[in-house]
């Protein structure tokens, strides 16, 4: 009675825990996150625990079972060989013949006392072969016959769909920024933000009003890194000359604060700063 009661429970408990378990899978985004959902690891841990448990016991009551019976019958337990079925599976995959049975399969020549042994090849190494073969002729015909689809197609493949997903993204989200693209901004509200972020970031090197400082003059037509838009825009956001320009400030501004303050920077072209530096670099003749 005592052990029908013990194996209800053991099966009501599994029952309840596999329930308890779909029902998190199905409820949970992220039913397996260890931060998000904790009381699931420790369900699935317990659940282990108990299985192991069970087992380990039901494994010893039936050894000692087993020992009672041979006992009972007069077999030596170290007269049994537990591994029996290992090497019994293993020979079967090896064929491999003991020390002692090797003279069953010696052939008959003899080389300078050395003997060759009339082995087969193991059956493992056989079935791996004809694995290939199989593997092969589906490959033949995948790619050969039926004309499946190879690395550099799928490649392809993957690549337009990437674009036409870019593509969509930029469609329902107006704000996304292609730095390939940028264009030169003229709104009042953007020459201001732009005006904030240079007076905030870009005064100090070259002076409030754009007049140069440690950083050249902006006011003039010379520029050392090319003028206009593109070019500025480029130069603040990848930086200037390696060792000696200008940082890269896209790890810092955002893109569209970067073309907000390219755009500003184009507005001082022109101006008169109360101490401007001699001109740098070539006259820009560009747009």
């Amino acid at each position: 009675m005592k052990r029908n009661i013990q194996s209800i429970g053991y099966v009501a408990f599994i029952g309840i825990s596999f329930w308890a378990l779909i029902k998190a899978i199905v409820s949970y985004k992220n039913p397996f996150s260890l931060y998000e959902n904790p009381l699931v690891w420790a369900l699935l841990i317990a659940l282990a625990m108990v299985v192991l448990v069970k087992e380990y016991f039901n494994t010893t009551i039936q050894k000692i079972a087993e020992e009672l019976k041979m006992e009972k019958e007069g077999v030596v337990p170290e007269e049994i060989d537990e591994w029996a079925w290992v090497k019994k599976i293993t020979k079967r995959f090896t064929k491999s013949h003991a020390l002692e049975e090797e003279e069953k399969i010696v052939l008959d020549h003899n080389y300078d006392g050395i003997k060759e042994l009339d082995n087969v090849l193991p059956p493992w190494w056989i079935y791996l072969f004809y694995a290939t073969i199989v593997f092969g002729l589906i490959y033949l015909v995948r790619f050969h016959i039926v004309g499946g689809d190879t690395q550099e197609m799928e490649y392809e493949k993957a690549m337009i769909q990437a674009k036409r997903a870019i593509e969509k993204y930029k469609k329902v989200t107006p704000n996304a920024f292609d730095i390939n693209t940028v264009t030169l901004l003229t709104e009042k509200s953007d020459i201001s933000r732009g005006k904030a972020i240079f007076s905030l970031n870009c005064a100090s090197c070259h002076a409030p009003d754009g007049g140069g400082g440690i950083g050249p003059n902006l006011t003039d037509k010379n520029w050392i890194l090319g003028g206009g838009f593109e070019n500025v825009f480029n130069t603040v956001y990848n930086g200037g000359r390696d060792g000696k320009g200008m940082i890269a400030w896209k790890t810092t501004l955002k893109p569209q604060d970067v073309q907000k303050v390219a755009s500003y920077v184009i507005t001082l072209e022109g101006t008169d700063p109360a101490k401007p530096k001699k001109p740098q670099g070539e006259i820009w003749e560009g747009e």
